[in-house]
């Protein structure tokens, strides 16, 4: 895994591992969980400054990538790879393995109560921030994924849409509901064609700058192009920022109730 503070290397921004030219969002996850920890195993793992501060660090929910941890514990990748797996086999963590990147998070809301106590008496560890922080910002609010949406208006409408019952996630992938059928097809999709492409049809893909999902495959692809024929949304060839026009601000909060 690339160890990066968004420096540019021919002409692509690195974040972390992830490479915004060429990092495929639209993978395979796999989830592994260990074991529940012991009491005096979790205290002896949280013993090292810098495994504490790779927990604390993902209290708030957050999936993040090794060298992302390494960077905010001020460690090396290769120190942080040790101690991760450490912690994964003591039960504190679980890692979601995408292709050959693994997003780590805390194993359960009780690991995080337990650790929540334990800063109580001693304070939380100093972390550092993203060094890339201007470089990200302008592409975590919308940005394309090679063919589909992804960043935050990409997990809002994913949200939107598991709220309404249009998508439920099963697994991998998301699957369309009746009520879903109906309304994306009241959106001129047709979700018959889209699941004859030789490709996957609504796959759930862990968006790098909101640590969660956003839809993937051929449905989000099918979702992007229809915004982008409606006049919602406008994107320069070759470039990933997208924007939201007036018409789209408008439609996305009538259609989903997503103030852009």
């Amino acid at each position: 895994m690339i160890f990066s503070l968004g420096m540019c290397r021919n002409a692509e921004l690195v974040y972390f591992g992830e490479i915004s030219g060429s990092f495929d969002e639209d993978r395979s996850v796999e989830l592994h969980d260990a074991k529940p920890a012991e009491m005096h195993e979790m205290a002896a793992l949280l013993g090292v400054p810098a495994r504490a501060a790779m927990v604390w660090a993902l209290i708030a929910g957050d999936a993040l990538p090794a060298s992302e941890l390494a960077y905010r514990a001020g460690i090396t990748p290769q120190t942080a790879s040790h101690h991760l797996a450490r912690m994964v086999a003591g039960g504190l963590l679980a890692v979601e393995r995408c292709l050959r990147y693994r997003y780590y998070r805390l194993a359960s809301p009780q690991v995080a109560e337990v650790l929540e106590n334990f800063m109580a008496l001693s304070g939380p560890p100093a972390l550092r921030d993203r060094a890339d922080r201007s470089a990200i910002d302008p592409l975590s609010h919308v940005r394309s994924c090679y063919d589909h949406l992804a960043g935050k208006l990409a997990v809002q409408l994913a949200d939107q849409l598991t709220d309404r019952g249009w998508i439920t996630l099963q697994d991998r992938d998301y699957a369309v509901s009746e009520v879903g059928e109906r309304g994306f097809a009241a959106l001129g999709l047709d979700l018959p064609n889209l699941r004859r492409q030789h490709r996957l049809f609504a796959r759930r893909c862990i968006d790098w700058s909101e640590r969660r999902p956003h839809i993937g495959g051929a449905l989000g692809a099918a979702l992007m192009k229809r915004f982008q024929e409606d006049g919602w949304l406008r994107k320069s060839a070759g470039q990933r920022q997208i924007w939201v026009t007036s018409v789209g601000q408008q439609g996305f909060w009538k259609a989903f109730g997503i103030q852009v």
